[in-house]
């Protein structure tokens, strides 16, 4: 069945969404921050952890597993311009049919204050978006696992309002003999069911992603890439204002591009690195550099830690408690906190 359920939905909504897209060309682009203190201090996206962490099938459906039974993970993310943000899950594993996971994840932009044309305050407003996080995966046989999330989205800005329905689909390869895992995910396909303004349906943020993760069997680490947005090459961003010369910020001297720099720098842009160590089950560090990242935010003269990312966890009793920090700009970065806990713990205890 699952055979024919999956290639029936991806046909569905790759019919609406497969354009490849640009930044600042869709919107929801909320459903793209990272809630989970592991994964942004591993860069900000992840696609083939293996482990029992119920924040990674909010990147990869398919990473949703037997071990997460009966888990329950929250997240909160201090943000810049006090924009908050955060993620919230429960997952229940059914003998023979399945994993489930029901979440929401949540951006409130903060209060505003409204004016007319005239300048005069006409009060406060708000704006925020919610996506419902509904997830199934299946084993298909011993190595290989199937995974679909369904986001139901409402968005308001003030008087405007938005709902759409969007599906991220991985299947994820894991083989605990060798310590390796790899995965394929297809991300935010949907569309917009009501728009903002007179019907005017603007594109999700769709998005290919491929990755893979190997732990070394003699030593305390675990290596991870992620290759983002493989629908589209080049993801270098052209300005109407650039006119195609690049100048020595130090001489002022124009720069001559190498054409192997050029593919180099396109191909760079794809990738996201990530190392844990892992010296125990119950404590971690982990280090991340998004190159993507570094090359949109940084100032020449100034390029500081941006694009790398930083954080741990451990525990306490029966809760798991992380931290993580991803430096976008030289002005500051992002901070994000997880707590993690599995219930049957409680029932153990009691019993």
């Amino acid at each position: 069945m699952l055979k024919i359920i999956f290639p029936v939905i991806i046909l569905i909504f790759l019919s609406v969404s497969a354009l490849a897209q640009s930044g600042g060309n869709h919107t929801y682009a909320f459903l793209n921050l990272t809630n989970s203190a592991r994964v942004a201090s591993l860069g900000g996206k992840t696609a083939a952890l293996w482990t029992d962490d119920l924040n990674l099938p909010f990147h990869n459906p398919s990473l949703l597993n037997s071990g997460m039974n009966n888990h329950f993970v929250l997240n909160y993310v201090g943000y810049f311009a006090d924009i908050k943000y955060g993620y919230a899950s429960y997952a229940k594993t059914v003998d023979n049919i399945g994993n489930f996971a029901g979440g929401i994840h949540y951006i409130n932009y903060g209060n505003f204050t409204g004016a007319d044309i005239d300048g005069t305050k006409t009060g406060i407003f708000h704006a925020s978006e919610y996506a419902l996080n509904l997830i199934y995966s299946r084993k298909i046989d011993s190595t290989l696992q199937v995974g679909i999330n369904v986001k139901p989205i409402y968005s308001v800005f003030e008087s405007y309002n938005s709902l759409g329905i969007a599906a991220d689909v991985g299947i994820t390869y894991y083989n605990p003999d060798n310590l390796f895992s790899a995965a394929l995910v297809l991300k935010n396909m949907g569309t917009q069911i009501f728009a903002y303004y007179d019907g005017n349906r603007e594109p999700l943020p769709f998005e290919i992603q491929a990755g893979v993760a190997q732990r070394l069997r003699h030593a305390p680490f675990r290596f991870s890439l992620l290759l983002q947005h493989m629908q589209r090459f080049d993801l270098t961003y052209n300005s109407p204002l650039d006119t195609g010369t690049e100048f020595d910020p130090f001489t002022g001297e124009p720069v001559r591009k190498n054409k192997m720099e050029e593919v180099g720098d396109k191909l760079m842009r794809h990738a996201i690195f990530g190392m844990e160590f892992l010296p125990g089950e119950n404590f971690y560090v982990n280090l991340g550099y998004n190159y993507l990242r570094r090359q949109e935010l940084k100032i020449p003269l100034r390029v500081a830690m941006v694009g790398f990312s930083w954080g741990f966890g451990f525990k306490v009793s029966k809760f798991h408690f992380s931290y993580g920090r991803a430096s976008y700009h030289i002005a500051g970065g992002s901070n994000h906190f997880s707590l993690s806990t599995n219930f049957s713990e409680f029932y153990k205890r009691i019993n």
